[in-house]
Formats: C-alpha cells, structure tokens, sequence
C-alpha cells in the first residue's frame, strides 16, 4: 500500500509539472497564434481598395457630366450634395434621385423653394425615363442608366473579397487556438466538468466550419468578419469555462441563435424594397419588448430588464437594439424627409422612456448613441445632434435625482479605492487582477476574478486579461475596433443610404458598448453593466451582437463578399423570369 501511494504521489507530481510546462508554453504561443490569425482577417478589412459602384451619368446641357455612386443621391448647392450644383436658383438640398432593385429612377423634390420639373410638368416625386428632360432650379438635366452588360462589367472589375484558401487557413488557425484553450480547462479543471467545455469549444468549431461551407455553396468568398466574430466568442467561452463551465451549453445555443439572426437579417437587406416594409414590424416589436419587460420582467440589483422564461433568463433591450438600428435606417419613404426624421425622434425619446423606468441607463446610453449617429445620417444637421446632447444632459441630471440606483454608480465612479470592500468592490478587484495578470496571463482557471460577482459578464475583459494576458485583452478591443473602421470605409461605397445608416449605427453600438464595459471595468467610466459585445457572458446580447454584424456585412460591396448582395447571373435571371 505505501509503494502504491508512492506511485500516485509521483503521477500526481509528474501531472502538476507537466501541466505547469504546458501553460508556461501556452501564455506565449496563445497570443502569438491570435495576432497571426488577426493579423489574417483584420487586414484585408482595414487596406482594401474602395471603388464606389458607377449606377447612372445625370448630362447638363453645358457638357458637365455627375457619376451616380449611390441608390440614393441628393442634388443641391451645399457642398455635401452628392451632386453639387453652386447656382443661386438651386436650394441647399433640392431633390433626391433614388434607384430601386429593379433598375428604375424616380426623382422627389426634398422641400425646395422652386420645386423641380420633369418633361416641363412640375412634380413631388416622379418615376424617370431615359429621355425624360429634370429641371432643377431652372437647370436642365437628362438621367441616363448603365445598361446591364455595364453592369456586369463594373461587377467583374471590382475588387475581390478574398478566396477560400485564406479563410480555410483563417479557420484552420482559429481551430488550433480553440484546441489548446479546451486542452488548457481540461488539463487544469475538474473532471465533472469536460463535457461543458468540449460541447462549448467544439461547438463553436463546428459552427464556424459550416457557415463556412455555406458561404462557399453559396458562392461568397469573404469570410474575415465571421472569423474575428468567432475568435471573440471564443475568448467569450474561456471566460465562461473559468467562471461557470455549466453555463457553457447555453452560451453555445445563444450562439446558435445568434447565427440564425445574422442570416435571417441579412436575407431581409437583400431587398430593399422588402426591408422597408419589415419596418413597421421593427417598430413595434421594438417597444413590444420594452413594455412585455416592464410588466413581467424581473428586477436585477436595481435594474429591472430580465425576463424569467423556463429557466432560461432574456434581456429584451438587447433584442430592441436590433429593432432601433432596422427602423431607424428604414423608416423613410424619402430622403430628407423631415416627417419622418420627427417620427423617428418621437421614437426614440419613447424607447430611451422606456428604458428609464427600468433603470436601464447604460443601455438608454446606447440607444442615445445609435439615435446620434442615425439622426446625424439621416439629416446631416450638426444643430440637431447638439440639441440631442443638450437634452440627454438635462435627462442625465433628472435621472441622478429620481434614481438612486444611478445615483450610486455616479457616486462611486473615480472613488472606488475610497470604499474597496462595499461599492468599489469589483472595480478595484479588476483592476488588481489586470494587474496580476501581466501581459501574458496566469493560465486557464487560475484567476481569481472568477469568485467576485459578474467576472464573465461586466468585468469579462478583466477575467480574460488575468488568465491570458492583457496582451489577448487589448486583441479583443481591436476587434472591435478594426469592425467599427470598416463599416465607416464600407460606407463609402455602400448603394443605398439604408445600408450605410444601418452598417454605422451597429458599428457604433458595437464601439460604445466595448467603450463603456472595458472603462467601466477600470474606472474611467461609470460601471453600467454593460456587456462586451460576442465576449461577455449573455445569451441576448450574443444573439444581438451576431444580429448587427449582419447590418455591417450587407454594406459590402466588394466582388462576392456579402449575401445580402446577390450575385449579378442571379439578378439577371430573376429579371428574365
């Protein structure tokens, strides 16, 4: 008996150091790998060459020529018009020419002073014919729309997304991270947990291998947003498998959830025309969330934003984030229409309403944010967002005096060392973990950020930065990041204003929440509670997260890259039939 325990003292010995080797050899090469595989997918995103898609040349009759680059494009004398005509007859915004995705034109006068003519007749709006003589200010001007073998020449010319190879190896690197991550919990964790993490981590790989047959049976060859989307919810279930392993089944499904929101969304943007009359819906469910949490949902240290549904807990205001970005990008019938922008704020100030009651604050941030960002877009009038801003400082002040739960967070923020065992409790644990952590972490499960209350939730930045290092912490901010730069350089050369107001306010909800969660965690701003975007633990927010990317993808233009664009053989037979 004592030679038998012996030999289980020198496996247990030979176990402890081998496990003590394999993390030392992992702090550096799980890092290393990332900034590769990043490096992979972030480039084409950030140095891809832009060229803005040629759909019409309007002709003055003094030989001047405009190139149309967008669905929709205004015509006026301010210096933003996307086509700038500096006479005095001519208002700062004067019509709007918009193409729809059956090839026609129609043109809408946009509350000008002289109104606009076509063919001598003085008209609102008008469908246009190539020969059809506009008048704009006394400006005589003739549309004239590629034809489809030009068409079909611009799509050839442009640039390519990518090629399977690239992603193939983008997932094939992803894949190796994902196994060292699952090989670091089992070898460190405990046995009664493997299963949670391998259905977790072998979940994730199995998702990402077949969006990406998909994207190759359907023909489409950019797949770097995916990657880094998957490569954050990676990192998302290390933080899950070191807090709670049993919480990494649910975080899988809401996943699950999430991809089939991004397909079902970017199916919707495939048609314009259909999206738009999705809007209504959008609107309503948008509020319809608010107002079901209000009346049954559950309230959560002072914040009244859960619902309790077969054991599974669901945030609602998540799920309006996406019904806020659909509306506010397709709720207008024209461009520079003030009725509906009116509309849209009565909306906002409904939904922010809403959220107040429910000592919601940080999420109300966000739908201030995207409503900034859409309002912006949609008028271009810098005096309205500073209007905006105005408002939210009153509403600020209101909300510290009526709501103590506000109140302590103000209250608290930059004084956390002064109360480091009540108020400031998890901030300064965060920071000291962040700390602890260096630059290239403890190991899997040896954190101890993982005891204190909302580790992989709020304060999942700092849990990743103590396990793995804050070098793999500021990769995920990145992410993030470099997806917000891209949908700001898609826009560019998105076809319709729909897509660009779309793409930017996702991005911009994407960037504020990182904002708020990683200067939450570290004090440089209030604590809200706000999640980390594919990386905090949270089915709602995962599966809005997934939702807003698709916003992002659908204003890609580049040859083959998104499916909410389709293929020009495919337009043209859907014309014949």
């Amino acid at each position: 008996m004592e030679q038998l325990n012996q030999v289980l003292q020198w496996f247990a010995g030979a176990k402890d150091t081998y496990v003590n080797v394999y993390f030392g050899i992992l702090r550096y090469m799980v890092p290393m790998l990332a900034l590769v595989l990043l490096w992979r997918c972030i480039k084409p995103l950030l140095w891809f060459r832009r060229e803005p898609e040629i759909w019409a040349w309007l002709y003055l009759n003094d030989g001047t020529k405009y190139a149309i680059t967008h669905w929709e494009s205004v015509i006026g004398r301010h210096k933003s018009s996307d086509v700038c005509i500096d006479f005095p007859t001519v208002s700062r915004n004067h019509a709007v020419l918009t193409r729809y995705d059956d090839g026609s034109w129609t043109i809408a006068d946009a509350n000008s002073k002289s109104g606009i003519l076509v063919n001598g007749r003085q008209v609102s709006i008008c469908a246009l014919q190539a020969d059809d003589v506009i008048s704009v200010g006394g400006i005589e001007m003739t549309l004239m729309p590629i034809t489809a073998r030009q068409e079909q020449l611009m799509t050839q010319l442009r640039t390519k997304a990518g090629n399977g190879f690239d992603s193939v190896i983008n997932l094939f690197l992803l894949t190796l991270l994902q196994c060292m991550f699952c090989l670091a919990f089992m070898m460190g964790g405990e046995f009664e947990h493997f299963p949670h993490i391998l259905m977790g981590f072998g979940g994730i790989t199995l998702c990402q291998w077949l969006l990406l047959i998909f994207y190759a049976l359907i023909r489409r060859s950019s797949f770097e947003l995916e990657t880094v989307a998957f490569f954050l919810s990676t990192l998302g279930m290390t933080v899950i498998a070191t807090v709670d392993p049993t919480e990494t089944v649910k975080q899988l499904i809401a996943m699950g959830v999430g991809l089939l929101t991004f397909m079902l969304v970017g199916w919707s943007l495939r048609d314009l025309e259909r999206a738009k009359k999705f809007r209504y819906i959008a609107t309503a469910m948008g509020i319809g969330f608010l107002v079901i949490t209000l009346l049954f949902g559950q309230e959560y240290h002072g914040a009244k934003n859960w619902l309790l549904i077969g054991g599974f807990t669901i945030q609602p205001s998540e799920l309006s984030k996406l019904c806020f970005v659909f509306a506010g990008a397709s709720t207008m019938e024209r461009l520079m229409n003030k009725r509906n922008l009116i509309l849209f704020i009565g909306y906002s100030v409904v939904i922010c309403g809403f959220l107040a009651l429910m000592n919601d604050f940080g999420t109300a941030l966000i739908f201030f944010v995207a409503f900034l960002v859409i309002a912006y877009l949609r008028s271009g009038s810098v005096g309205t967002i500073a209007l905006a801003c105005t408002s939210l400082g009153f509403a600020g002040v209101i909300a510290i005096k009526i709501a103590p739960h506000a109140l302590r967070r103000f209250s608290i923020w930059r004084h956390i060392w002064e109360d480091p065992y009540n108020l400031g409790f998890q901030q300064t644990r965060a920071i000291m973990c962040i700390a602890s952590g260096g630059l290239f972490g403890l190991g899997a499960g040896r954190g101890k950020l993982k005891n204190v209350f909302a580790a992989d939730s709020d304060l999942a930045f700092a849990t990743l930065s103590e396990e793995w290092g804050l070098i793999l912490g500021v990769m995920a901010v990145l992410c993030i990041v470099a997806i917000a730069i891209f949908a700001i350089r898609t826009a560019v050369m998105a076809r319709s204003s729909f897509y660009i107001i779309g793409s930017c306010t996702a991005a911009a909800v994407l960037l504020t929440q990182t904002i708020l969660n990683c200067l939450g965690t570290v004090d440089v701003l209030p604590l809200t509670g706000v999640t980390f975007p594919f990386l905090s633990n949270g089915g709602s927010s995962m599966i809005c997260a997934w939702g807003l990317l698709a916003f992002i993808k659908a204003a890609d233009t580049r040859q083959n890259a998104s499916f909410a664009v389709r293929l020009l053989k495919r337009r043209e037979e859907d014309a014949d039939e």
